[in-house]
């Protein structure tokens, strides 16, 4: 599985950006995929999700702000970020959990990089203020 991100940059606050990424190599039949992004110092989290059958997830920090896509004719997933803040700087990724959704109450993707095998190379923004 091969994960290629593209865009991200550099933004002043308020600004939007739009992150891609085209996954290869894998014919997965369900899967999760997400965003994380790591600011310098600080530990991977959970940006968004979304699963095979179309649900989402947000952290509560960008709810409203970023949107999570997904082109399945193009293999692309897309993080629409609109609202930017200085903290949202950080390095994104990608990632696919191929052994994703899980069932609970509903179909759900898992919020910890642990369980996300393959991830992109990861994209820097930067949101000046």
């Amino acid at each position: 599985v091969n994960l290629v991100q593209s865009g991200g940059g550099s933004v002043q606050s308020g600004g939007s950006l739009r992150l891609s990424c085209v996954a290869s190599g894998y014919t997965y039949r369900k899967y999760c995929m997400a965003w994380f992004r790591q600011a310098p110092g600080k530990e991977r989290e959970i940006v968004s999700s979304i699963s095979t059958y179309g649900t989402t997830s947000y952290a509560d920090s960008v709810k409203g702000r970023f949107t999570i896509s997904q082109d399945n004719a193009k293999n692309t997933l897309y993080l629409q970020m609109n609202s930017l803040k200085p903290e949202d700087t950080a390095m994104y990724y990608c990632a696919v959990d191929p052994e994703g959704p899980y069932y609970g109450r509903g179909y759900y993707c898992l919020h910890t990089p642990v369980g996300y095998n393959y991830w992109g190379q990861g994209t820097q923004v930067t949101v000046s203020s």
